[in-house]
């Protein structure tokens, strides 16, 4: 089974996204290539890491006006869930569920990094958004009005994408 490496196209020009990202596929990599005697361990550490990410990145988007409510919040939660589903179904001995969840993550991680993350990171940036401090430098850059979609153009009503790239 092909294994999700990171490489530039993941990349999105914010390091505090980029670090946490090439950690996840790092992580991935771990779980594709587990002995199933070390396959179970390896999933926890991930959905820990996914957990982790998934809250900060969702809290970045409270901070900066993004709806906790929007679509992307909820695919993070939609992914924990399933996530942990496996890990249940994994404890039950189907390794096999947790195996093919893990090749299914990395399909779907490189769309969500390049169309909701990039999205989120355009916003970040444009804002001036400072992750250890929450601080945004540029709050003239944030939007008037909640963002409800996912920030990209595709799900976004047309004004707030304009407000979110002005």
């Amino acid at each position: 089974m092909s294994t999700l490496q990171w490489s530039d196209s993941l990349a999105l020009d914010l390091p505090f996204m980029d670090d946490t990202h090439h950690e996840f596929v790092d992580l991935l990599a771990t779980v594709v290539n587990a002995s199933d005697d070390d396959l179970l361990t390896a999933w926890r550490i991930l959905i820990e890491h996914t957990d982790d990410h998934f809250g900060r990145e969702d809290q970045w988007m409270q901070s900066t006006h993004f709806s906790s409510s929007n679509c992307h919040s909820t695919q993070h939660d939609v992914i924990l869930q399933v996530m942990r589903e496996g890990g249940k179904r994994g404890q039950a001995g189907d390794l096999g569920v947790v195996r093919q969840m893990a090749h299914e993550l990395g399909i779907w991680f490189p769309q969500h990094a390049q169309s909701m993350d990039a999205a989120l990171a355009l916003h970040l940036r444009g804002a001036g958004f400072d992750p250890v401090t929450g601080i945004v430098h540029a709050p003239q850059a944030l939007p008037h009005e909640v963002i409800h979609g996912c920030g990209g153009a595709s799900c976004s009503s047309p004004q707030s994408a304009a407000q979110q790239t002005a």
